[in-house]
């Protein structure tokens, strides 16, 4: 992945209950760069449409989305959705409503991640709600060198797969493991698991 660069992105309005509005700094990104909707479709694997939908601020992409764009356009993830954007002093408590957190669903539906951490802190320390339909899996390639995850079981079992070895978790119980090699989570029950993810990348 492409070290984004630190260039200065244009004011973009906040909405007042939810996430902000990404779409004019998307725009302003694109053209400065001479991209067209296919080429940055392209060049992020985002659809033609919902790239449209985004810059005129009528859907609120996903963090994965935001994630490729972002990367595509060469800018950090926290710039583009801060995007010089004058925000009112931050409060004491900052609390997140259950809409507002973004979730991420394995092809076949039957693992969702629901990414409780704040994006500034992506790709360094995240943290997210897991939960596994019976006879999910979810597996994963290897992270960036010295990738730590914890994994804290709250219900249901689970099996965690990394270098060869397997170990299943039963509730309240925390499997620790590098996930810089070829991992997987599954979930063995007849019923539905939840667990705590935590995942500390090195540095």
């Amino acid at each position: 992945m492409t070290q984004p660069s630190s260039a200065k992105l244009p004011v973009t309005p906040m909405t007042p209950d939810g996430p902000p509005a990404v779409g004019g700094a998307l725009q302003a990104l694109r053209q400065g760069q001479q991209l067209s909707l296919d080429d940055l479709s392209r060049r992020a694997g985002v659809s033609k449409s919902m790239l449209s939908q985004i810059e005129r601020n009528l859907t609120n992409p996903t963090v994965a989305v935001l994630w490729r764009l972002a990367n595509a356009l060469g800018v950090s993830l926290a710039d583009f959705l801060a995007s010089g954007a004058v925000t009112p002093p931050a409060p004491a408590i900052t609390v997140v409503q259950p809409h507002a957190i973004p979730a991420l669903k394995s092809p076949d539906a039957r693992c969702e991640l629901r990414i409780l951490g704040p994006i500034d802190l992506a790709g360094k320390f995240e943290w997210y709600a897991l939960t596994i339909q019976p006879g999910g899996e979810l597996a994963s390639e290897p992270h960036d060198a010295g990738t730590q995850e914890h994994l804290s079981v709250l219900t249901g079992s689970m099996t965690v797969r990394a270098a060869g070895d397997e170990k299943k978790l039963k509730h309240g119980e925390t499997a620790r493991y590098g996930a810089d090699v070829a991992h997987a989570i599954a979930n063995p029950g007849k019923s539905a698991a939840t667990a705590l993810l935590v995942v500390v990348h090195p540095g």
